[in-house]
């Protein structure tokens, strides 16, 4: 059961199957890095940066949640928050290259499998969810931080669900499909919540001090307090 944390090793996934989907991840990260450099600013440089960074330090945290089975933090959740769904899967994407490159923390062919289901499917989903719950929530701290932390606990269960297909299509240990995909799911839903936990907390920091350096912020941003939606007409929300 070793095997199945998110960070998949070489040799789970059939040759066939690594291969097409290190093609994948190769052609969507050539495309999220034009798309990113369109919202490249000022803004978005440094914090491009500190995002990448602190990924990096929680991913490499790993944690018990079952016998002989780790998981860690995944960030694309964070990520695309603060930066953008562009810029947010290529800083996770260098975090799983550097990680597999110079720590051995996942494996090399296997590259492209935890790009496009850490950086890709996780940060695309957590995006998407944050982008509808903006529009339905209370523009207040709390319904932020309500966005981030549904956000992140579906994008971790995105991304795992995203190796159970890769397993079905050329998986090679002997464990069966169910019992991947009841391990993966159950696992990587507490691993969710503890992530949606961090990135609320974060994100809600940062929006209070300083929340044009919120991407997700700049087409929905918060509303003044006193006004409806903001903090003070919303006092119920605000307790909860």
């Amino acid at each position: 059961m070793e095997h199945l944390a998110l960070h998949i090793s070489n040799g789970i996934l059939n040759t066939p199957v690594w291969v097409g989907f290190m093609a994948v991840a190769a052609i969507a990260l050539v495309i999220c890095v034009q798309r990113g450099r369109r919202d490249l600013d000022d803004r978005l440089a440094p914090m491009a940066g500190l995002v990448a960074a602190f990924i990096f330090a929680v991913q490499m945290l790993n944690f018990p949640v079952l016998p002989g089975v780790s998981g860690h933090l995944l960030g694309g959740t964070l990520a695309a928050l603060l930066v953008g769904p562009w810029l947010g899967a290529v800083c996770v994407s260098i975090v799983l290259i550097v990680q597999a490159l110079v720590f051995a923390d996942g494996g090399v062919t296997a590259l492209g499998l935890n790009i496009t289901n850490m950086a890709l499917l996780g940060t695309a989903a957590g995006y998407l969810l944050i982008a509808a719950l903006l529009r339905i929530l209370p523009r207040t701290l709390t319904g932020l931080a309500v966005t981030s932390f549904v956000a992140s606990v579906v994008s971790v269960v995105v991304a795992a669900l995203g190796f159970v297909v890769q397993y079905a299509l050329g998986g090679t240990t002997d464990v069966s499909l169910g019992g991947v995909a009841a391990a993966m799911v159950g696992v990587h839903l507490a691993i969710g919540v503890g992530e949606g936990l961090i990135t609320a907390a974060t994100v809600v920091t940062v929006a209070r001090v300083r929340p044009d350096l919120v991407y997700a912020l700049r087409r929905a941003p918060l509303a003044p307090a006193g006004q409806p939606g903001s903090i003070t007409s919303v006092s119920a929300g605000g307790a909860a």
